[in-house]
Formats: C-alpha cells, structure tokens, sequence
C-alpha cells in the first residue's frame, strides 16, 4: 500500500512479497525540528499504556511481537540476533526507559511503531537515487548505519536504490538519514501481510499532523 504523492517506483521481490508487505508514505514539505509538547505526551501515553497492559509479560509472549519475529524467520533472519526495530523501542519501555526523542519526524514515526508494534523506516527523500527494490543483498552488500558499525544486507531483505542499499526493518543508513536540511520524507511501514493495510493511512496521518511545515 502506498500514501502519498510522487512516491517513488518500487520493485518487490515475489519472495519477500509473500511475506512481508511494505507500506509506502511520502511527505513533502516537512519541517525538522524538535517535537511538540502534544506529540511528547503522546508518546508518553503509549508507553505507559504498553507498561500497564503487558506488566511482566516477556516480550516474545506478545502476539504482535510473535508475527514479526514470524516474519523475520521466513525472510531468513534471526529477530534474536538482529531484532526489529518495533521490539526494540518495545524492550525499552518495558524496561521503564523513556522513548529516545529525536525530532518531531522521527518521533512521530516511533509513536507509531509503538502503536502497532510493525517496524518502520524513515528516510530522506531526497538523498534516495531513483526507483527503489527491495530484495535480498548479494555477497559484500551493507550500508552504514545511524550510530553503528556496517549493517550487512547478504542475504537480507533490504530497500536498494541506484546508489546501494539503504535501509531494512532494523536500522537505517547514514547516507539516508532524516536531518534538519530534510524536506521530503519516505517512511516505509514494513508490515507482516497479516496486519491491516489500514495502519499504514494512521502512520500517513502521524507523519502529517506532526511533521508537515506550516503553510
């Protein structure tokens, strides 16, 4: 599912289709800046709203979590070792820690991994070469992360463009990455084919009523 305007061609690999159904959102004009007392208490809303419903309760015993650790296996990865990006913000509100707070773009996008638990990107769209696949990385391919070492993709599902990969349901790529001389943004929802396209529209409205410059 896509939401959005002049969003870029994208090429699914049938393997990873069958399996994993990623939901595209292109914002335009969007302002980078730090983010609202409105979107900070509703942060903090959904965290303690997932402290109280899942009180001791390990993460793996979460069914959200179970469908997306299912589709890490099918795309032959281990969500022990490489975990998704939703359970790991999920971890760390269990453990009683604040949300980490980026900017208002990157925060709205969290809030919405927390709500629904699906992992998501988020990316510059203005740094992206092209139309976009996403398909498993051959021998040697990988990207820089945000704040990591290199992210290897052999064997992976990630997002390509002309310039290399740049992206996986794990962690982003530097060359990618939201910042403030970002004015246009790619989220991708990579969502289990289980889950209701409708949340990738919620994660359309998140990114818009908290993101989108001022007119």
């Amino acid at each position: 599912m896509s939401v959005g305007e002049t969003l870029p061609e994208t090429d699914v690999d049938a393997a990873i289709a069958s399996v994993c159904r990623p939901g595209l959102v292109q914002l335009t004009s969007v302002q980078v800046a730090a983010s609202s007392a409105e979107l900070i208490e509703l942060m903090q809303q959904a965290a303690e709203s997932l402290r109280q419903q899942h009180a001791g309760d390990p993460p793996g015993s979460i069914e959200r979590v179970q469908v997306v650790r299912a589709m890490y296996r099918d795309l032959g990865m281990d969500p022990h070792h490489t975990r998704p990006s939703s359970e790991a913000l999920l971890r760390r509100v269990l453990r009683g820690d604040d949300l980490p707070r980026v900017n208002r773009i990157v925060d709205a996008a969290n809030l919405w991994s927390l709500q629904t638990l699906c992992p998501v990107g988020l990316y510059n769209a203005g740094r992206i070469e092209g139309p976009i696949s996403f398909r498993f990385g051959t021998e040697g391919e990988g990207y820089q992360g945000i704040r990591k070492d290199w992210v290897n993709v052999s064997d992976r599902p990630a997002l390509f463009d002309r310039a290399g990969p740049f992206g996986n349901p794990t962690s982003d790529s530097a060359r990618t990455a939201v910042d403030e001389s970002t004015r246009a943004v790619l989220a991708v929802a990579f969502q289990p084919a289980a889950f209701p396209t409708t949340e990738v529209e919620d994660l359309a409205d998140i990114l818009a009523r908290f993101g989108a410059r001022a007119a």
